[in-house]
C-alpha cells in the first residue's frame, strides 16, 4: 500500500526535477548577484537630497499661496469695513508731524499727520456732538488710536482753551441756551444733542422705551446696554421723564403673550397673573399680586408703574 503514496508517474518525476532545479538555480542567483553588481550608496543619498530639496520646494510654493491668501484677504476686508487695521509689518505712508491744536485741526491736517481716516472720522464726529480736547489725555481716548500713535503724536498737541470753550458738564449751544430731553417722547436726533448720547444710546434708549412701555425714572438710563456709570452721570441732569406717556399694560385683558412681552416679566410670572385673573374674574389692585410666589416684591416694585388696573 505505501507503494501507491510513493509511486510517481513520469511526467510527475520531471516536474518535480524541473522545480527543484529552478529553486537550486534562485538560491544560487541570490548569492551571485551581488559579486557581479556593486551597491550605489551615493546615487541613494542623491536621490534623498533631490526628494527633501522637492518637497521643501512645495512648502515654500504653498506658504507663498497662504501670504498672498491672506493678503487678498485684508484687502477686501479693510474695503468692508473702514475700522478693520491690517496687523502686517507695512509701514503707514510718508506723513510729517507739526504743532497742532486738535480742537481746530480739520481733516486734512489730521492726514498729514498720518492719523487713518476712520480715526479722522472719529475726532470730526466727536467735536460735531459738542466734544472738547481739554488735555493731551483727551485725545488720546479717541476709538481706535493706538498708543504708538499717541505716542508720537503728544509732544506736538498744542491745545488752546479759551473762555467760549463750553464746559464738560453742561450743553451749550450758539444762543446759549441748555438742553434737555424728555426721554419719552425724544427722537435719536433729538437725544444725540445730549453730550455722552451717541447713535449706540440713543438707539439703546429707544429700544428700551418701546419694550418697556416707557421711562418711569431717569434712573433706568442705567439698564442700557453698555451704559457705563461716568456716562450716566454726565447724562443724568439733562434728562426729564413724563409719566403721562408711558404706554400702561391693561391687566384685567392683557394676555399671557402680551405680559410676557415686558422685560420685567417672565414666562412663568406671566401665566400666573392671567391664570390669577381668570381665577378671581377681576384684579383691581397691585396688592393682590403679592400671594403669588412666582412674583417677588423687587418685581412687583417695578411693574408697579406699568400696570393698568382698569
Amino acid at each position: 500500500m505505501w507503494k501507491d503514496w510513493l509511486y510517481f508517474s513520469r511526467g510527475q518525476r520531471v516536474g518535480i526535477i524541473v522545480l527543484i532545479t529552478l529553486v537550486l538555480v534562485a538560491v544560487a542567483l541570490n548569492f551571485a548577484l551581488p559579486l557581479f553588481f556593486t551597491s550605489d550608496d551615493d546615487a541613494n543619498d542623491d536621490f534623498i537630497s533631490e526628494a527633501i530639496a522637492f518637497q521643501a520646494s512645495l512648502q515654500s510654493l504653498d506658504s507663498i499661496r497662504q501670504i498672498e491668501r491672506q493678503r487678498q484677504y485684508e484687502e477686501r476686508y479693510a474695503n468692508q469695513y473702514p475700522r478693520y487695521e491690517r496687523r502686517t509689518n507695512r509701514k503707514d505712508e510718508s506723513y510729517t508731524l507739526f504743532t497742532f491744536d486738535p480742537n481746530k485741526a480739520d481733516s486734512v491736517t489730521f492726514s498729514k499727520l498720518g492719523l487713518r481716516p476712520h480715526i479722522i472720522s472719529s475726532i470730526i464726529n466727536y467735536r460735531k456732538k459738542g466734544g472738547v480736547f481739554r488735555t493731551n489725555a483727551d485725545f488720546s481716548k479717541i476709538y481706535s488710536i493706538t498708543s504708538e500713535k499717541f505716542a508720537e503724536l503728544e509732544p506736538y498737541i498744542a491745545i488752546e482753551i479759551t473762555e467760549n470753550t463750553p464746559q464738560n458738564n453742561i450743553i451749550i449751544q450758539k444762543d446759549s441756551v441748555v438742553i434737555f430731553v424728555e426721554l419719552n417722547s425724544a427722537d435719536t436726533t433729538e437725544l444725540m444733542q445730549i453730550r455722552g448720547i451717541g447713535r449706540g444710546y440713543a438707539r439703546g434708549i429707544v429700544r428700551f422705551r418701546n419694550e418697556t412701555g416707557g421711562f418711569v425714572s431717569v434712573e433706568q438710563l442705567q439698564e442700557i446696554y453698555g451704559m457705563r456709570p461716568e456716562n450716566y452721570k454726565r447724562i443724568r441732569p439733562f434728562c426729564t421723564i413724563d409719566t403721562s406717556l408711558v404706554q400702561k399694560i391693561k391687566i384685567n385683558t392683557a394676555s399671557v403673550d402680551r405680559l410676557n412681552r415686558h422685560p420685567y416679566l417672565n414666562f412663568q410670572q406671566s401665566k400666573a397673573i392671567y391664570d390669577l385673573r381668570r381665577k378671581k374674574g377681576r384684579l383691581e389692585t397691585i396688592d393682590e399680586l403679592n400671594i403669588l410666589k412666582d412674583l417677588p416684591p423687587e418685581t412687583l416694585l417695578k411693574m408697579r408703574p406699568y400696570f393698568s388696573f382698569e
